[in-house]
Protein backbone atom coordinates (compact mmCIF):
# COMPACT_ATOMS: atom_id res chain seq x y z
CA UNK A 1 0.00 0.00 0.00
CA UNK A 2 1.35 3.27 -1.06
CA UNK A 3 0.01 6.38 0.80
CA UNK A 4 1.16 9.54 0.14
CA UNK A 5 0.52 12.62 2.31
CA UNK A 6 0.96 16.17 1.36
CA UNK A 7 2.11 18.16 3.91
CA UNK A 8 1.68 21.42 2.11
CA UNK A 9 -1.99 20.93 1.09
CA UNK A 10 -5.02 22.66 2.87
CA UNK A 11 -6.85 19.06 2.32
CA UNK A 12 -6.84 17.70 6.55
CA UNK A 13 -4.08 15.10 6.95
CA UNK A 14 -7.22 12.46 7.74
CA UNK A 15 -9.47 13.06 5.28
CA UNK A 16 -6.00 12.63 2.73
CA UNK A 17 -5.25 9.53 4.30
CA UNK A 18 -9.48 8.64 4.04
CA UNK A 19 -9.69 9.24 -0.03
CA UNK A 20 -6.58 7.73 -0.50
CA UNK A 21 -7.67 4.22 0.86
CA UNK A 22 -10.89 5.02 -0.79
CA UNK A 23 -9.01 5.36 -4.14
CA UNK A 24 -7.53 1.95 -3.40
CA UNK A 25 -10.56 0.12 -2.83
CA UNK A 26 -11.93 1.82 -5.73
CA UNK A 27 -8.70 0.74 -7.71
CA UNK A 28 -8.69 -2.62 -6.57
CA UNK A 29 -5.59 -2.11 -4.63
CA UNK A 30 -7.89 -2.97 -1.36
CA UNK A 31 -10.39 -5.92 -1.88
CA UNK A 32 -13.38 -6.69 0.52
CA UNK A 33 -11.42 -8.71 3.56
CA UNK A 34 -8.08 -6.83 3.17
CA UNK A 35 -6.82 -5.62 6.50
CA UNK A 36 -5.23 -2.23 6.77
CA UNK A 37 -2.07 -2.02 8.77
CA UNK A 38 -2.87 -0.76 12.23
CA UNK A 39 -3.17 2.79 13.27
CA UNK A 40 0.22 2.62 14.85
CA UNK A 41 2.31 0.69 11.64
CA UNK A 42 0.08 3.40 9.42
CA UNK A 43 1.22 6.52 11.36
CA UNK A 44 4.97 5.46 11.44
CA UNK A 45 4.98 4.34 7.45
CA UNK A 46 3.13 7.93 6.56
CA UNK A 47 5.33 9.76 9.37
CA UNK A 48 1.90 11.23 10.88
CA UNK A 49 -0.01 11.31 14.38
CA UNK A 50 -1.06 8.47 15.45
CA UNK A 51 -4.37 9.96 16.33
CA UNK A 52 -4.86 11.15 12.95
CA UNK A 53 -5.04 7.57 11.07
CA UNK A 54 -7.46 6.74 14.22
CA UNK A 55 -9.30 9.44 12.51
CA UNK A 56 -9.47 8.64 9.18
CA UNK A 57 -10.33 4.95 10.08
CA UNK A 58 -13.12 6.18 12.17
CA UNK A 59 -14.49 8.24 9.32
CA UNK A 60 -14.04 5.09 6.93
CA UNK A 61 -15.80 2.86 9.45
CA UNK A 62 -18.89 5.46 9.56
CA UNK A 63 -18.99 5.50 6.11
CA UNK A 64 -18.97 2.07 5.53
CA UNK A 65 -15.83 1.20 3.82
CA UNK A 66 -14.15 -0.34 6.97
CA UNK A 67 -14.93 -2.13 9.88
CA UNK A 68 -12.87 -2.78 13.00
CA UNK A 69 -12.30 -6.80 14.10
CA UNK A 70 -10.51 -7.12 16.93
CA UNK A 71 -8.43 -9.91 16.04
CA UNK A 72 -7.80 -8.06 12.82
CA UNK A 73 -7.85 -4.37 13.07
CA UNK A 74 -9.63 -2.56 10.39
CA UNK A 75 -10.86 -4.51 7.76
CA UNK A 76 -12.09 -3.89 4.31
CA UNK A 77 -15.97 -3.78 4.51
CA UNK A 78 -17.64 -2.00 1.38
CA UNK A 79 -21.12 -0.80 2.53
CA UNK A 80 -24.05 -2.84 0.94
CA UNK A 81 -26.46 -0.13 1.05
CA UNK A 82 -26.60 1.43 -2.12
CA UNK A 83 -29.42 3.47 -1.93
CA UNK A 84 -28.57 5.45 0.96
CA UNK A 85 -25.21 5.84 -0.96
CA UNK A 86 -26.54 6.85 -3.96
CA UNK A 87 -28.80 9.69 -1.85
CA UNK A 88 -25.43 11.18 -0.71
CA UNK A 89 -23.75 10.98 -4.02
CA UNK A 90 -26.44 12.79 -5.53
CA UNK A 91 -26.28 15.40 -3.38
CA UNK A 92 -22.82 15.81 -3.38
CA UNK A 93 -23.27 15.83 -7.22
CA UNK A 94 -25.96 18.30 -7.43
CA UNK A 95 -23.34 20.89 -5.52
CA UNK A 96 -20.15 19.82 -7.75
CA UNK A 97 -22.51 20.18 -11.26
CA UNK A 98 -23.55 23.65 -10.03
CA UNK A 99 -20.05 24.64 -9.71
CA UNK A 100 -19.24 23.41 -13.06
CA UNK A 101 -22.45 25.23 -14.27
CA UNK A 102 -20.93 28.38 -12.94
CA UNK A 103 -17.73 28.45 -14.77
CA UNK A 104 -19.07 27.15 -17.56
CA UNK A 105 -18.62 23.48 -17.87
CA UNK A 106 -20.76 21.69 -20.19
CA UNK A 107 -22.21 18.89 -19.91
CA UNK A 108 -20.18 16.91 -22.34
CA UNK A 109 -17.12 18.29 -21.09
CA UNK A 110 -18.48 16.71 -17.57
CA UNK A 111 -19.63 13.44 -18.77
CA UNK A 112 -15.89 13.33 -20.86
CA UNK A 113 -14.38 13.51 -17.05
CA UNK A 114 -16.55 10.49 -15.71
CA UNK A 115 -15.99 8.75 -18.16
CA UNK A 116 -11.73 9.36 -18.37
CA UNK A 117 -12.03 8.71 -14.36
CA UNK A 118 -14.25 5.75 -14.77
CA UNK A 119 -11.74 3.73 -17.00
CA UNK A 120 -9.46 4.03 -14.00
CA UNK A 121 -11.90 2.15 -12.28
CA UNK A 122 -12.14 -1.27 -14.84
Amino acid sequence: MIIEIDFNSDEALYLQLRNQIIMGIATSQFHEGDSLPSVRQLAELVGINMHTVNKAYTVLKQEGYVKVDRRRGAVIAVDADKMRTLTELKKQLQVILAESSCKNISREEIHELIEEIYEDYK
